[in-house]
């Protein structure tokens, strides 16, 4: 299966929900790929940290660039059994090469209008790559919502969603917890840490059932 985290809205944590997919997929027993595609390299450096601090199971990780990445993972796809692609927030011509091989798009928004409102292109862009790759499902995932009751912003979020023909909201919420910042500095997941966040864990193990059992 190859799961694409990405979309045009950038710094709504599309490497914090790539890497946690692909910690946990690979703990599940999977032979995974994390594909880094976004020249920041986070994702990159991330099992970088991980692989300095010895941690268990390896997260095998490349960075792919270019027109040719779609090529690269219809190889690859043969030779692992999930692949995970954390792409740059931008509309790049990496993001549109690997919409065209992926079975599965989650695009991270957070619960702000001005989030939302960059869907309006990525629906126009799913209706262009779904005529060519007719499997590509979408999603919209909440990610770095309040973790305060009282704030409705994800609902009203959730909401506008429905506007749109290609792509569906997700079943799981991710809220703006510490734990994610501090995993992501120590090369290890929420549920690595010494001091776990069971709310973190719980939301991010929901959000993993959702994509490789959905």
């Amino acid at each position: 299966m190859i799961v694409l985290i990405g979309g045009e809205k950038g710094g709504t944590g599309k490497t914090t929900l790539a890497i946690h997919l692909a910690a946990l997929r690979a703990t599940a027993g999977s032979d995974l790929l994390l594909v880094d595609t976004d020249r920041q390299g986070s994702a990159s450096s991330w099992c970088a940290v991980r692989d300095e601090e010895g941690r268990a199971p390896r997260v095998a990780c490349v960075q792919k660039f270019g027109k040719g990445l779609g090529a690269d993972m219809r190889s690859m796809a043969g030779k692992y059994g999930d692949i995970v692609i954390d792409a740059g927030g931008r509309d790049s011509v990496e993001l549109r090469a690997a919409m065209t091989v992926a079975d599965v798009l989650y695009i991270p928004i957070q619960a702000s209008q001005f989030d939302v409102w960059t869907l309006d292109a990525m629906n126009g862009l799913l209706e262009q790559v779904q005529a060519i790759n007719g499997r590509l499902r979408a999603f919209a995932v909440l990610n770095r919502a309040s973790t305060n009751p009282a704030v409705k912003e994800a609902e009203d979020a959730r909401a506008a969603l429905a506007d749109y023909d290609h792509l569906r909201p997700a079943a799981s919420i991710i809220r703006d917890r510490i734990s994610f910042r501090k995993a992501a500095r120590e090369g290890c997941t929420v549920g690595e840490l010494a001091e776990q966040d069971l709310k973190a864990m719980a939301e991010i193990q929901a959000f993993y059932q959702e994509v490789f059992s959905g």
